[in-house]
């Protein structure tokens, strides 16, 4: 079965975190999930920073609309907060018939509903 491919948005405490984690733990998590999960993009705004020890083979954008354009890239996860830039990422991502993965409350209190209608 061919892996889940994740576009990672936001490459700062909590985005850095979340690859190594899922790097780290990549066999018990495909273990769980019955399919393995490789993050295979990631975008961060200063791109000289790279990425983080042991996830420096993810290639790496200072455009996040490369991630939710990226037809390999099966999830964004959306790490970079705040209701601007993030809701046009989300929503084209779904537009994009991709899943997203947020835990933006302001995004989804202000524009919730009008995201939830892209999804459908």
């Amino acid at each position: 079965m061919k892996p889940v491919r994740i576009g990672l948005i936001g490459v700062g405490t909590v985005g850095a975190s979340t690859a190594l984690v899922l790097k780290n733990n990549a066999l018990e998590i495909g273990r769980r999930a019955g399919r393995s999960i490789e993050v295979i993009h990631a975008s961060r705004r200063t791109i000289s920073q790279g990425m983080p020890a042991g996830t420096e083979a993810i290639p790496l954008t200072a455009d996040p609309f490369e991630i939710v354009n990226n037809p390999d890239v099966d999830i964004v996860v959306e790490l970079i907060g705040g209701t601007g830039i993030a809701k046009d990422l989300v929503k084209q991502a779904l537009l994009n018939g991709k899943h997203v993965v947020t835990a933006n409350k302001a995004l989804i209190a202000l524009h919730g509903k009008e995201l939830f209608a892209a999804a459908e």
